[in-house]
Parts: structure tokens; C-alpha cells; sequence
């Protein structure tokens, strides 16, 4: 019988890692783990997150650069700042929304 998994964090939500010092709007989420076995084999083992979970996409940045990263919910926590995230390519996917969350742009199909 399979289970069906729902995401904590919804695409568009600002979230914080819980351990790390970074921050990012989320763009995508995998229902489990959906990257390599050699990128989770290059977690250290004491913080190594289980696979069963969902998994997250973000737009991330830290004090020092921007960039994406693939982060785990059990990782993840709400980011209540209200700061505006300042990825380079958050204009392309997100529009700002009134209440600090962003509204992924609408998709034009042909």
C-alpha cells in the first residue's frame, strides 16, 4: 500500500535551514530523496537526512553568494524575517507577494 506524502512548505515559501546559515524560496519539491547516491553520500553521516521525506528546491543565499540548494523538510524551518530574498533569478520564477511570499509567475502553454 503506498502512502501518500504532503509537503510541510509550499513553492514560493521563504524557509531557513535548521542547522546552517542559509535561507531561500522554495521553487520545486520531490515527494523523497531524488538526487544522486554520491550527493548524499557526501553528507556527513551525523546530519545525513532520511530519504523517505520530502525534498526541496531553493533559491538559497547566505551571507556571502547565492545559489540553489536541495534541502530536506526535517531540515527546513519557516523564515518569519519578512526580508526580501535577493537570488539573481528570483524575478524570472516568482513575482513578491504583499505578504513576503512569492507567487510563482503564470505559465504560458502553446
Amino acid at each position: 500500500m503506498n502512502v501518500v506524502k504532503t509537503a510541510k512548505f509550499r513553492i514560493g515559501q521563504v524557509v531557513r535551514h535548521r542547522l546552517f546559515p542559509f535561507r531561500g524560496v522554495i521553487f520545486d519539491v520531490d515527494p523523497e530523496f531524488a538526487n544522486t547516491e554520491e550527493w548524499y553520500e557526501a553528507i556527513p553521516a551525523q546530519v545525513r537526512p532520511r530519504k523517505d521525506q520530502p525534498f526541496y528546491h531553493l533559491l538559497a543565499e547566505n551571507s556571502e553568494t547565492e545559489y540553489i540548494a536541495y534541502v530536506s523538510e526535517q531540515n527546513l524551518q519557516e523564515d518569519e524575517t519578512g526580508e526580501p530574498i535577493r537570488h539573481p533569478q528570483i524575478n524570472e520564477m516568482f513575482d513578491a507577494g504583499p505578504d513576503g511570499h512569492y507567487e510563482p509567475k503564470a505559465r504560458h502553454h502553446h
